[in-house]
């Protein structure tokens, strides 16, 4: 299952966790790292709200009441989540770090600042489709549907340039669905804990940089690199 999983994440533009800076590489900002915006995501009407007040919607812990979600689509939204982000050796998936709870936190806040339902009209259409789309061809819903059967169908929707003309509506579904849930597990104590950043944390003494990196910074010196504020020098040196 974990093999059949990683192979779903890898072929539908699925967040890996142990590339995701690969992936995104140093054209895409640090702030589109945290929030998940996938490299070839089409951005929705609303994404500029999405960045950081999305970060600040931390799910609580405890028991947590549904407010849009009704039992078939949580199903399918918990499906969906996990195969987009499922555990691996770093740390636990994304119903694991409770993104179903946040991105249905996400739409009723939407919803309510922006005084309209088009986040939860895109949301659910799309999670309708998948059922639709399985239960025609698999005669079962998206969430009992098998690994292989899931995968053909996100298939038709993780690649925008290669999708039908008759899927593009839901290219964009999978798009922005796929946001929420990078933008929900990175933002969670789950997310951040996975994340390669070292930062906020307190130190008793400062001893400057790791020799192990700062070996690595002057390989690259040799080759010409400069850093992005020029020249890198030693300031704790003698």
């Amino acid at each position: 299952m974990a093999d059949n999983q990683e192979d779903i994440r890898e072929k539908t533009g699925g967040v890996s966790r142990r590339n995701l800076f690969q992936v995104l590489g140093a054209a895409v900002p640090v702030a589109a790292v945290l929030t998940g915006r996938p490299v070839y995501a089409e951005l929705g009407e609303h994404h500029a709200h999405l960045p950081m007040a999305a970060a600040a919607r931390a799910i609580p812990s405890g028991p947590y009441t549904r407010q849009t979600f009704d039992d078939q689509q949580w199903r399918t939204v918990s499906v969906l989540c996990d195969l987009i982000i499922p555990a691996d050796d770093r740390s636990g998936s994304a119903t694991q770090a409770k993104v179903p709870e946040f991105i249905d936190d996400w739409i009723a806040f939407r919803k309510q600042q922006d005084g309209n339902e088009n986040l939860q009209a895109l949301i659910f259409g799309g999670l309708m489709w998948l059922d639709r789309e399985s239960n025609e061809k698999f005669e079962k819903p998206f969430a009992d549907a098998s690994p292989d059967q899931q995968k053909r169908l996100l298939d038709r929707v993780a690649y925008p340039e290669k999708a039908a003309k008759e899927d593009h509506a839901w290219v964009r579904f999978f798009n922005e669905f796929r946001d929420l849930t990078v933008s929900g597990f990175f933002s969670s104590k789950m997310g951040v804990a996975d994340l390669p950043y070292l930062g906020n944390t307190a130190v008793a003494e400062w001893k400057g940089c790791d020799p192990k990196v700062w070996a690595v910074i002057e390989e690259r010196m040799k080759n010409g690199y400069k850093g992005v504020a020029g020249p890198a020098v030693k300031p704790w040196s003698a």
